[in-house]
């Protein structure tokens, strides 16, 4: 972890802490959400085969066609649901929830609220 900010080495060890407890199974695969500056993304992955079964980001076209998000705090909240729509698809109604090392509000918890909202079970 050579040229690492502080910031950015207190986020993976928290990610690293986070990831120990938590393991996505066939039955119970993982939510994981990422949260960068401008966007939001969430995946649903099963990590006994490393396969992505759904994903959702704000970069995703039902996304961009959206009307225009009051905040990026809605935008998470729409990708949440949006997540959840494409787990169920799949015949996933539960998952284990990983904030990947952030914290749970703002944006990460609405990830998580509209994924509850959209039907998804953790």
């Amino acid at each position: 972890m050579g040229g690492l900010t502080s910031k950015k080495k207190a986020h993976l060890r928290r990610k690293k802490c986070v990831r120990k407890k938590i393991y996505g199974t066939q039955e119970r695969p993982r939510l994981t959400v990422f949260r960068s500056a401008r966007h939001i993304y969430a995946q649903v992955v099963v990590d006994e085969i490393g396969h992505t079964v759904a994903s959702a980001s704000t970069l995703d076209k039902e996304a961009r066609e959206h009307p225009k998000f009051e905040s990026k705090v809605e935008a998470s909240s729409f990708v949440g649901k949006l997540v959840a729509q494409r787990a169920i698809e799949k015949g996933i109604a539960k998952v284990v929830f990983d904030r990947n090392g952030f914290s749970y509000h703002g944006r990460v918890q609405a990830v998580a609220e509209g994924a509850r909202q959209g039907g998804l079970d953790f």
